[in-house]
């Protein structure tokens, strides 16, 4: 689960007279501890936790409404959904009353409103945003290496891995898996857990001209990223553009050399 910052004190959005604790007749009414993010950000099939902290309730309820469809998903520590992935947390003796949604939807994205039943209601809005698992690999999607350096390809992963091993992400050269163990030689791979999910890098040292080609990094719950490698023999890629370009020219130029003298043959004969 990825949460992104929010400010800290009373946001815009928290209707019916929360923010800051007033007094009235002598009385502190509830009101939201708004120190929470606003905008929750979770990958599909992980959990998110929307965060409500509602100061002084008193005998007053605490609920979880989905805004899109109006439904109450939790009121106190009580679910009201069939969806067994929501539930409350609320650890005594705290202020705290998070959502929690397990093994999160695309179509679990939305507005969700924390509220407190006084009279008027009011109600704290946390948006949720649900993300695809993908993976990326970093840099452009054609790599140009010199034959005998070394290619360098680094896949990031929006997901997490428990734990990181190599297992947990599949490099590919073409339709083969990147054997380490191979004759070649000099192929390793380096993995780790980031802030933000699994990082694996593809180190093969000595790059030979049979090591361009595609290669794709293949998490085993994400989709699948791909780069194109061209092992340069002593060459630059411009100038190998520029060489392509005078080859093309070259054959264009022989074929009209020869459609010239069948043209001239043909008149000649007649």
């Amino acid at each position: 689960m990825i949460t992104l910052s929010a400010g800290v004190g009373v946001v815009p959005g928290v209707s019916g007279g929360s923010g800051a604790a007033g007094l009235t007749e002598g009385r502190e009414r509830p009101y939201f501890d708004d120190v929470s993010p606003r905008n929750v950000s979770a990958v599909v099939g992980q959990s998110a936790v929307l965060r409500c902290r509602a100061k002084h309730i008193g005998n007053r309820t605490v609920s979880w409404m989905r805004k899109r469809d109006l439904h109450i998903l939790t009121s106190h520590i009580f679910t009201y959904t069939g969806d067994a992935r929501f539930s409350v947390l609320h650890p005594e003796p705290s202020d705290d009353w998070d959502l929690k949604v397990d093994y999160v939807q695309p179509r679990d994205a939305g507005v969700y409103e924390c509220q407190i039943n006084t009279e008027p209601k009011i109600n704290m809005a946390v948006v949720l945003n649900v993300e695809a698992a993908a993976a990326t690999i970093w840099g452009s999607q054609d790599v140009y290496v010199k034959k005998g350096s070394t290619i360098s390809l680094t896949c990031s992963v929006n997901v997490h891995s428990s734990p990181p091993s190599s297992a947990s992400v599949l490099w590919y050269h073409g339709n083969s898996v990147v054997d380490f163990d191979s004759p070649r030689g000099g192929i390793s791979l380096e993995t780790e857990k980031t802030e933000g999910g699994t990082t694996s890098k593809l180190l093969v040292t000595k790059a030979a001209l049979a090591d361009s080609g595609n290669y794709t990094c293949v998490p085993n719950n994400a989709h699948p990223a791909s780069v194109s490698v061209h092992v340069l023999n002593g060459e630059h890629p411009a100038a190998m553009q520029t060489s392509n370009r005078a080859a093309s020219y070259l054959l264009t130029s022989q074929l009209s050399c020869a459609l010239l003298t069948y043209l001239l043959s043909s008149l000649t004969c007649r």
